[in-house]
């Protein structure tokens, strides 16, 4: 459940009690978008708060639309739950009415807050890992009590191309229109009928698809004097006659002329990467306090924020997972089921086509019956909570059925019938049933809404400043540049119609000039480019380049390479892989650009040192993580093979060292079984050498045995007397020799067959051995060696300048890499 976000616990309707069930719910789920209704006292934003706290926790960046004041809460941080850290925001009037001094009630509020955590098993480190998650900012529009938000940048022209993107800017330019004729008074007017705006829409395209910025200044002298001469087929003065004009310009000036519209033009940009994301890449979560505006005001900055948010979304890639969120407190007034107020359009645009872009909005409010019924049946997830009267139900009901076809209507009734303070029923199209729950422990202090006057106290203890807060150049946007692609411009105003300077831009750190590698003719030839060449332009790009040793002896491991990035976009949260470029030489690069060539400016983060290092960094530690060298490994036999060994290799290595230790096995085998042998041998040796002395005796016997019956032959013959005794004894002897020959032959087989069982189980034990030694040598793992940190030296990091060829004519640009593609080929 880590990538879940944890929303309470399951409760019990029937039994009144909460179940020991917990509720998580998937972060893309809320690409489809979230509604959260309930009446005042339901619990709503407590809901909203754990919601924002878990897409803090998340990594994701929101923006969060403040009406009423409550979600200031979300700077209310304490993680160390300390009771000074509450007794700031607590109030008086309570703690007197309770008969307490605000240090008792702090303390008292300090350790509920500790019990509450607990019972809902929130620790100090989750406390610790939120207060670390994202930055916060405060910003109040029209007043400088928090961070105030600059409406000009919303007059200037977006950041991207008029080619190509005119549906997105017309959309933006109907927006900021329509906001503006509503600040002046011109509430609900057709785009399509009403003079005023069609004037003023106008004037932005002109200058927007010039890629010039309006002020407002130029925008009320331009209604007075137009840059151009007809609207449609009828002249300008036919359409809207000069005196008329002065009216609007009038109107429109009374804005700029009052003292309290001078907040409305200081301090950051509506720049939505700026306001999603820190210059250090951090997410944020960026509150836009409404609650000191009146009703025309707020209706002018929602508008201007939803056009600014869907311009950006509309230029971002696709996306299933949420990138971001659009949190609104309460929409009673912008989203109504009939009536057709400036913000309208742009929230039904975005309902029905964020979700495309990763984008979720989440709307809240306590008054179904105030919305529009189209918007409710965008909405995948829903949070209902107790409801005020039955048409709020009924209404209700309607939506979920629009949404959900299918809805058991009646089920549904009951279940937000018996709802309870803080019980919620949520609704999740992409799950199979609802869910009955009791949403968790908030872990930022929740007193309630913030006055105006407390906003510098919160954003002091935020740590923000008006100061501190940025108003630098947007923060690119996270999509990917098409590097195959003819870039296509528009050209720059004065002299040159090429952009850019011809003063090269001051780099703080190391600088290199990729070489000209190629003609006009053949960078336009390979682009499909037939305009004529115009000059020779740089833009800047990061190069880095890191050289790998790993040195392990143990392993037998002398290993090197050289990884390098050609990054083209500058991003401070790079993805490394998808700029993997060809490593290069030092030398290969120029020490000076090319003669009358122009620069382009050096944009954030590239135009920083102390941004520059970060990334070095960042490179560094990237490539240690990325670099895993595989080695193989045979233990027993200490056989190592790097990736400068190949398979053949390694296994010639593993069969020379097998073939050596088979060979001392095997002698081992000899020697033993030749001890043995050698025994049975002299043992054979012997025996045969008693054979024949027995052999020899048994002849002599033989020969007695003979001499002797002769002897007594001859006695009787001649009348001499001989004893029989003698002649026995040497047949006795004669036998007993032949005996002794007949044991010495059964010795000598019974050796000869030792020594031959003895020599074939030698000759088996060899043979296992080698069917051993055979199988070994598959037993091979491998090893993923990491490089250490000191054994990665980044070679070259800077700003490289890559030239490219400008062709065209007119105002409109095309420019071709004069350089060979340097990025790998699996890299793009």
């Amino acid at each position: 459940m880590t990538n879940q976000w944890y929303l309470g616990k399951r409760y019990d309707l029937d039994k009144g009690r909460l179940l020991d069930e917990p509720v998580f719910y998937d972060p893309d789920d809320l690409t489809t978008h979230a509604f959260i209704v309930g009446m005042t006292g339901s619990g709503k934003t407590g809901l909203a708060i754990t919601l924002l706290e878990e897409a803090a926790l998340s990594g994701i960046p929101a923006l969060l639309i403040d009406p009423k004041g409550d979600l200031t809460n979300i700077a209310l941080h304490f993680p160390h739950l300390r009771p000074e850290d509450f007794a700031p925001w607590i109030s008086p009037e309570e703690a007197r009415r309770e008969g307490k001094t605000v240090e008792q009630k702090a303390r008292e509020t300090a350790e509920m807050w500790r019990r509450g955590l607990a019972e809902w098993g929130i620790g100090p480190e989750r406390l610790q890992q939120l207060q670390e998650a994202v930055d916060i900012t405060i910003y109040t529009p029209g007043s400088d009590a928090g961070v105030p938000v600059s409406i000009l940048a919303s007059l200037a022209a977006p950041k991207i191309p008029w080619e190509g993107n005119q549906e997105v800017l017309l959309e933006r330019i109907n927006g900021t229109v329509t906001a503006l004729l509503g600040l002046i008074g011109l509430d609900e007017v057709d785009p399509l009928q009403s003079r005023e705006h069609i004037l003023l829409a106008n004037l932005f395209r002109h200058a927007w698809s010039k890629g010039q910025d309006l002020t407002l200044e130029e925008l009320i002298l331009q209604v007075q004097n137009p840059p151009f001469d007809k609207l449609g087929v009828f002249d300008l003065e036919t359409f809207f006659p000069t005196g008329e004009r002065m009216a609007l310009a009038m109107r429109l000036n009374n804005i700029l002329a009052a003292p309290t519209f001078q907040t409305w033009i200081q301090g950051v940009p509506l720049d939505i990467p700026q306001l999603l994301w820190t210059p250090e890449g951090k997410p944020r979560h960026s509150v836009f306090y409404l609650a000191h505006l009146n009703d025309q005001e707020r209706m002018f900055f929602v508008t201007l924020l939803f056009a600014a948010v869907e311009t950006w979304m509309r230029t971002q890639p696709g996306s299933d997972a949420l990138r971001a969120l659009l949190y609104f407190d309460e929409i009673h007034g912008y989203l109504p089921p009939t009536a057709k107020p400036p913000s309208k359009p742009p929230m039904l645009r975005m309902l029905k086509q964020a979700r495309a872009f990763g984008l979720g909005l989440m709307l809240a409010t306590q008054n179904p019956v105030d919305v529009d019924y189209k918007a409710l049946s965008n909405m995948g997830t829903w949070f209902v909570g107790r409801l005020q009267t039955e048409r709020d139900k009924e209404r209700l009901l309607d939506g979920l059925e629009g949404a959900s076809p299918g809805t058991d209507r009646r089920v549904f009734d009951d279940l937000i019938s018996r709802l309870r303070k803080r019980v919620f029923l949520l609704h999740n199209v992409h799950e199979r049933e609802p869910v009955v729950y009791h949403t968790r422990w908030a872990m930022n202090f929740l007193p309630g809404p913030l006055t105006r006057a407390q906003i510098p106290q919160v954003n002091r203890l935020l740590g923000v400043s008006k100061e501190t807060v940025t108003t630098s150049a947007p923060v690119p946007s996270r999509s990917m540049p098409t590097r195959k692609s003819p870039r296509k411009t528009v050209a720059a105003a004065g002299p040159s119609p090429l952009p850019g300077t011809t003063t090269r831009p001051q780099v703080p750190g190391d600088e290199f000039f990729w070489p000209v590698e190629q003609d006009p003719e053949e960078a336009a030839r390979a682009q499909g480019i037939q305009a004529p060449y115009l000059g020779l332009v740089y833009r800047p790009a990061l190069w880095a380049q890191a050289r790998i040793t790993l040195l392990r002896p143990r392993y037998h491991l002398d290993w090197e390479t050289v990884y390098a990035v050609l990054v083209e976009e500058p991003e401070r949260r790079v993805d490394w892989d998808a700029w993997e470029a060809q490593p290069q030489e030092p030398d290969f690069f120029l020490e000076e650009p090319e003669p009358d060539a122009r620069f382009l400016p050096l944009e954030p983060p590239w135009n920083r040192s102390a941004s520059l290092k970060q990334l070095r960094s960042a490179f560094r530690n990237f490539v240690y993580r990325r670099t895993k060298v595989p080695v193989r490994v045979h233990k027993e036999l200490k056989v190592y093979g790097g990736p400068n060994l190949t398979e053949a290799q390694f296994r010639r290595r593993l069969r020379e060292a097998a073939r050596e230790g088979l060979e001392k096995e095997l002698e081992k085998i000899r020697r033993t079984y030749e001890r043995k042998l050698q025994r049975l041998r002299e043992r054979l040796k012997r025996e045969e050498r008693e054979l024949a002395e027995d052999l020899a005796e048994y002849e002599q016997r033989k020969q007695e045995e003979w001499a002797t019956h002769a002897e007594n032959l001859l006695g009787l013959f001649l009348g001499r007397r001989r004893r029989l005794t003698t002649s026995l004894t040497k047949r006795r002897l004669t036998q007993k020799a032949l005996a002794d020959i007949e044991e010495s032959k059964a010795a000598i087989a019974e050796y000869k067959a030792q020594i031959e069982a003895l020599e074939a189980e030698m000759r088996e034990a060899m043979a296992d051995a080698r069917a051993r030694w055979a199988e070994k040598i598959e037993d091979v793992d491998v090893l993923m060696l990491r490089p250490y940190k000191r054994e990665v030296q980044v070679e070259m990091f800077g700003i490289v300048w890559m030239p490219y060829y400008v062709f065209g004519e007119g105002e409109v640009l095309w420019e071709a890499p004069a350089f060979h593609e340097p990025h790998r080929e699996d890299a793009l």
